[in-house]
């Protein structure tokens, strides 16, 4: 990343300590049109000397800032005169190093406080520039077990909640800054407002930072990276596979070529969009590679959801082998890797983030690589990728697509994965999609997918007994993937779905709506 950070001189350095949302603050950061990069608080200060940043963010933590061996900021972010603003954790650690105190919410009688919660401004603040007002009370989101209880010298409070008497606290003399609560999640209205005001008023940055500049940054860094080599990218059908490959592409032209691993497990009729897509109207050299029956070979008998991943991610680095020494070696396999999948398989950043399930691209690799790997959207969400992705001229019909994960409809099966099965599946999905489309919802919903279930119920057709399969149909909304909510079709319409798949695909006679959000679900069900 250091072509793009030298490449931009107003930068905010995002210190991680292994919160889950910390790219979240990145995120918003960006949207306020200023750079940023995250580095762990263990190299946090070899990040500063190298990115030479205008501002400084410390994030929040699963930690206990009173608990021995507990993360710290290094002093050098003190000693810099830069504005700092500490969220959560971030707030309680600069409390701490700067000479104020943190306890335990058991040890203060009151607990913690988590969800939502009210604020009330109390003292007019730079951070509240055109948008809050002294009395005023404003939702904010809490997640913290410690509390601050005395603040360092400097300091003012400027916002309290009932669960948090220093809800935000202000140091204007140094542009030091702490929010209890997090600006950086949605439930927070108005925190990207709040993020924009510190990078914007207090470190004094244009917002002029596009996607346009990353597109331009991260070509350099592809060549930079890959010199003369040969790169293979994997094509997975999805977005970010090919928004990757044709960013590589325009960096390295024919260096790359792409593979596509055809494993039985895509939606009704993607192999033939892929291909035509990436041959016909890129004309970037592709090799289709016909895996299913391998593919379905190794599934056989498997039905833990870990097992499935770590096998499909292991053959797919095996099939890219191969087909490296086929086309005469490549050094490089590229991935359309983001970060939400990053996160949620081991933090980002090396830090103390909690694994909750690893992904075919991640943490499916195995420990045996015969290629480095380029991953351009490392950094990214999903709805920057598409933002990329229209930048880079990919058809819209085609940068708006649904979500899809790596390993296809292997984890929309739950249990053993069959041919026959995957055939039962692409035909429900199929349906659901196309009435979808046909309600006009397609683009207001984030994903949109049915899941066959290892469930058999008893069913009447004609009069005729049944014993088939149940299908759930899946349907959320979201902005980055952290967080979803169920998209709220009526009645109608999903009885109207419900009747095709019933009445259309053999082997289904059941189907179901999950409700679930997530958290506490995730969007997948493996």
């Amino acid at each position: 990343m250091s072509s793009i950070a030298e490449s931009q001189p107003d930068t905010i350095l995002i210190v991680d300590f292994g919160s889950q949302v910390t790219q979240l603050i990145a995120r918003r950061v960006r949207e306020a049109g200023v750079y940023s990069e995250i580095a762990p608080y263990t190299t946090a200060e070899e990040a500063f000397h190298r990115l030479r940043p205008k501002g400084i963010i410390l994030s929040g933590s699963p930690a206990s800032v009173p608990a021995e061996g507990s993360p710290r900021a290094p002093q050098v972010l003190f000693d810099s005169g830069l504005p700092i603003l500490g969220i959560c954790y971030g707030q309680q650690v600069m409390t701490h190093q700067l000479g104020g105190e943190v306890r335990p919410g058991h040890e203060t009688g009151e607990g913690g406080e988590f969800g939502r919660a009210f604020l009330t401004v109390t003292e007019p603040c730079v951070l509240f520039d055109g948008l809050w007002q002294v009395g005023e009370r404003h939702q904010v989101w809490m997640s913290h077990g410690d509390k601050v209880t005395r603040f360092a010298d400097g300091f003012r409070i400027v916002a309290t909640s009932d669960g948090a008497p220093f809800a935000l606290i202000a140091d204007d003399e140094r542009r030091y800054y702490g929010t209890q609560f997090h600006p950086e999640v949605f439930h927070t209205p108005d925190g990207g407002r709040l993020l924009a005001n510190f990078v914007r008023h207090v470190c004094g940055l244009a917002g002029d930072w596009t996607m346009a500049e990353f597109r331009r940054a991260k070509i350099e860094d592809i060549r930079a990276q890959v010199g003369d080599a040969r790169v293979i990218c994997g094509l997975s059908g999805g977005v970010d596979s090919a928004v990757a490959a044709v960013l590589i592409h325009e960096a390295i032209g024919d260096q790359l070529t792409c593979v596509f691993v055809d494993h039985g497990l895509m939606r009704m009729g993607e192999a033939e969009q892929v291909v035509g897509l990436f041959r016909n109207h890129y004309n970037i050299p592709l090799v289709h590679v016909d895996a299913e029956e391998l593919f379905m070979d190794g599934l056989a008998g498997l039905t833990d959801p870990e097992a499935k991943r770590k096998f499909i991610g292991k053959t797919f680095i095996d099939v890219f082998d191969a087909e490296a020494k086929k086309i005469g070696g490549a050094d490089f396999l590229a991935q359309g890797t983001l970060y939400p999948d990053v996160i949620e398989s081991v933090s980002f950043t090396g830090g103390p983030s909690v694994t909750i399930k690893s992904h075919h691209n991640v943490g499916g690799l195995p420990e045996r690589m015969n290629m480095a790997l380029v991953e351009p959207l490392r950094e990214l969400f999903k709805d920057e990728v598409r933002e990329l992705g229209r930048e880079l001229g990919l058809p819209p019909a085609f940068v708006g697509r649904h979500p899809f994960p790596g390993p296809g409809l292997a984890i929309r099966i739950p249990g053993e994965v069959t041919k026959d099965r995957c055939d039962i599946l692409r035909k429900a999905d199929a349906i659901y999609l196309e009435e979808i489309r046909n309600a006009g919802l397609y683009d207001a919903i984030w994903q949109a997918f049915a899941v066959l279930l290892p469930v058999k119920t008893v069913g009447v057709m004609g009069d005729s007994r049944t014993y088939d399969s149940v299908c759930a149909l899946r349907a959320v909304t979201s902005t980055d993937g952290m967080t979803a909510d169920v998209y709220p079709f009526d009645g109608q319409f999903l009885g109207r779905v419900a009747t095709r798949i019933v009445n259309e695909v053999r082997g289904i006679n059941r189907v179901v709506y999950d409700y679930t959000s997530k958290p506490p679900g995730t969007i997948e069900w493996e």
